[in-house]
């Protein structure tokens, strides 16, 4: 997988665009009425104050605390940025809490003290006490944050945990110790050497040390050298962890290491150190972006080396969002009043065992892998299991029961997982698993379109994510003059004009091979040869010969217009059978797929069951997704007779016949179909009383394009597509005036596209 390239301009347009910043508040209960306001405030707000004022543990049952973490930071250690205060900080903080929120679901309120002295921080985060469940502190440069969370712990009654500290310990001891047993080692037996002396690096070397490994094994290195005994002016930490050994460089330390663990900067090490060590050595270098030494020179020097960094381009990525989400959630929801040892350690422990579980098909996919399992190149969970909700969460709850902190007991582990599992949506990481799997592997993707900014822009996000190779087609100086004037990098990429002398020689096989395509269906010689002069034909020959992997078109033409060239050249999958499309609806409740949205006006019950059919497998092998299939309609099971209700239920009836693993229900009303707990009361032998439908088809084209656009427009799902299915090779058709996000994800449907066809 490609390394991915942010752009200065690209970042500040994201954080500047729409709403300055990344997080907002949203209401969770109706605010529509004056009866709605009066009970949001006044004069119904009195009751629950009231009732928090008598017993104050109420405050979890009427407010938003036990599920509210402060992110808190005064600036001075900002990611590899420094001191560089606390408004600078605030657009790391912002991120944090999206990272809560999308991998946990815990909401977040980010706080920048302006404050250099440990006592008015400590004072500021305890007087918050009463607003949060928790505090994750942030950024906070060392030694200063050590005493501050120290100070913290003892003197509130919450979570409170510096993540700095803690998170990569947390992970790189799960890591640990599944690479000591792949190698056969034993924790207390190994020697190891740090090179860093931070807040990472020193709870790093005490959680090793709390699951076995022998203190006196272990050498710290900083900037100095090696830290020794003898050297003066030593306190706190690096006199803890001073060693006696007569060794003074970090090339030195290293002869013989089993375990070098580094957490400073980066090509501190050199082939010859990592050739110095002890047979299977391990080698954790997790200086971002450039890590101690480079994953590919490590590899080459040793092929016996086990190798993590905190890079989500190489194998084992220690990356701090394998824990603290989880680690919170497990605390709120105990109402936990401190994150112990105990819970760091039983956090490791999950981590651990759960990277020695068989791999589910969806994370496999999202890392474009067809056998994922324990051993050299995975000793950690990939960071989009979501298995990790549920393994680590409940872990860290249990920790706190047993360990005594826990104010909340929890009883039915099994009810537990299925509300954790409920509270994220299943699947509504499905985009972030879609694009991290279309950056396993480039593919050639042509843009028909290449005069267009939008066009050049996401071809050049798709390029620097590792998405794409693009090849653009038009005018080369036109499409220059573009990407100056857009400040637009595309800077190799092959820019191809089907009307210039340079193309004529592929022209005219283009136009040879068309013409053998169609000489029987329509146009002669002469007409061929113009049709492979327009773009589009052009772009679906370079896909049909092989010279591209995909075509995407479509942002400032006619859907028909653009289509006509695929069906003509591509064709479709299967002879006789047409073409249909769908749309991924990213909500609030998951992933939704609409079909069909775009080609077949009124379609019959056979076009109704390849429409599912097609649409079915898409979502499975797409998305990773179990499709269960509504067939809508303005009636349920039979409550019209009219044509259009029969039609759903005929092909219903012919699904069940010919799918009858495909979970399938209708004909149904979308209410019936959202609505469990309606359809068990009113119906229930229907197949989706257990779980609601995620894949709609709808009766007609104008009802499905309806459908998707009026929950588009209305700001409540996000649309992806239109996808095309059915076609015999990968070409996909943009919604006329598509924005760049919307193109980019078009681009990683096309990837995955390809990905699938080589399978």
């Amino acid at each position: 997988m490609a390394k991915s390239k942010i752009r200065r301009e690209d970042a500040l347009e994201y954080h500047k665009k729409n709403s300055p910043g990344k997080i907002e508040v949203i209401p969770t209960k109706d605010s529509k009425t004056q009866r709605d306001l009066a009970l949001a405030y006044s004069p119904g707000v009195a009751f629950p104050c009231l009732e928090i004022a008598e017993n104050p543990e109420t405050v979890y049952e009427y407010t938003a605390k036990g599920n509210l973490v402060a992110v808190i930071s005064d600036g001075s250690a900002v990611l590899g940025l420094g001191n560089i205060g606390p408004e600078a900080s605030k657009p790391v903080m912002e991120g944090k809490g999206i990272l809560f929120k999308i991998f946990a679901g815990i909401d977040v309120f980010d706080l920048e003290l302006n404050t250099k002295s440990i006592d008015e921080f400590i004072s500021v985060v305890k007087a918050l006490e009463p607003t949060f469940g928790g505090i994750n502190l942030e950024d906070i440069k060392a030694p200063d944050c050590f005493e501050i969370e120290s100070r913290l712990k003892k003197e509130m009654n919450i979570p409170v945990m510096h993540d700095d500290q803690h998170g990569t310990a947390i992970i790189s001891g799960a890591a640990l110790i599944n690479a000591v047993e792949v190698v056969d080692k034993q924790l207390s037996e190994i020697k190891v050497v740090v090179s860093g002396a931070g807040a990472s690096a020193i709870s790093c070397i005490k959680i090793i040390i709390e699951l076995g490994v022998t203190k006196e094994n272990i050498i710290v290195c900083d900037s100095r050298g090696v830290i020794r005994a003898d050297r003066e002016g030593l306190s706190g930490f690096k006199k803890e962890y001073a060693t006696e050994r007569d060794v003074n460089t970090l090339d030195e330390a290293l002869v013989g290491s089993d375990f070098f663990l580094g957490l400073s900067k980066g090509n501190v090490m050199t082939p010859e150190m990592l050739l110095s060590m002890a047979k299977n050595p391990i080698v954790f270098a997790l200086a971002n972006p450039d890590p101690e030494i480079d994953y590919n020179l490590a590899m080459e020097t040793r092929s016996d080396v086990i190798m993590a960094t905190g890079r989500s381009d190489f194998p084992n990525q220690v990356n701090n969002v394998l824990g603290f989400p989880f680690i919170f959630r497990g605390a709120l929801d105990v109402r936990a009043t401190e994150i112990n040892e105990d819970m760091k350690l039983s956090a490791v422990k999950a981590i651990a065992e759960l990277a020695k579980a068989p791999v589910p098909d969806i994370v496999m996919r999202a890392y474009n892998q067809s056998n994922i399992s324990f051993g050299r190149d995975y000793i950690i969970p990939k960071p989009f299991d979501p298995r990790l909700l549920t393994t680590v969460t409940p872990a860290v709850a249990k920790a706190a029961i047993k360990s005594g902190v826990a104010q909340k007991e929890i009883t039915d582990w099994d009810a537990y997982e299925s509300v954790l599992v409920k509270r994220m949506g299943n699947d509504d990481n499905v985009l972030r698993v879609m694009i991290n799997r279309a950056r396993q592997k480039s593919k050639k993707i042509v843009f028909a379109e290449a005069d267009d900014h939008r066009i050049l822009k996401a071809a050049q996000i798709a390029l620097d994510e590792g998405i794409c190779e693009p090849i653009l087609l038009g005018n080369a100086q036109v499409i220059k003059d573009i990407m100056k004037t857009h400040q637009i990098k595309l800077d190799d990429v092959e820019i191809i004009d089907p009307r210039s002398e340079d193309s004529k020689e592929l022209r005219e096989k283009y136009a040879n091979s068309f013409f053998a395509k169609r000489q029987r269906r329509g146009y002669n010689w002469f007409e061929a040869q113009e049709r492979i002069k327009g773009r589009n034909y052009f772009g679906t020959m370079m896909v049909d010969q092989g010279d591209a992997d995909a075509l995407i078109s479509g942002i400032s033409r006619n859907y028909a217009n653009t289509i006509r060239p695929a069906l003509e050249i591509i064709g479709t999958y299967a002879p006789g059978k047409k073409v249909s499309s769908m749309y991924l609806m990213i909500t609030k409740k998951g992933p939704l797929f609409f079909a069909d949205t775009t080609i077949i006006p009124n379609p019959t019950a056979e076009e109704l069951v390849d429409i599912t059919k097609l649409t079915a497998a898409a979502v499975k092998d797409k998305f990773d997704i179990e499709p269960r299939v509504a067939l809508l309609s303005y009636s349920n099971f039979g409550s019209s007779d009219d044509d259009e209700p029969r039609r759903m239920r005929k092909a219903v009836e012919i699904l069940k016949e010919t799918e009858p693993d495909l979970i399938v229900e209708g004909e149904i009303q979308a209410n019936f179909a959202f609505n469990q707990e309606a359809l068990k009361e009113n119906y229930p032998f229907s197949d989706l009383i257990d779980n609601s439908a995620n894949v709609f088809i709808f009766p007609n084209l104008s009802a499905a394009n309806i459908a998707y656009k009026l929950l588009q427009v209305m700001g409540t799902a996000e649309a992806v597509g239109p996808i095309l299915l059915g076609m015999n090779k990968p070409v996909h058709i943009l919604q006329m005036g598509s924005s760049v996000r919307e193109v980019l994800n078009m681009i990683s449907i096309a990837n995955i596209d390809a990905q699938n066809r080589e399978l």
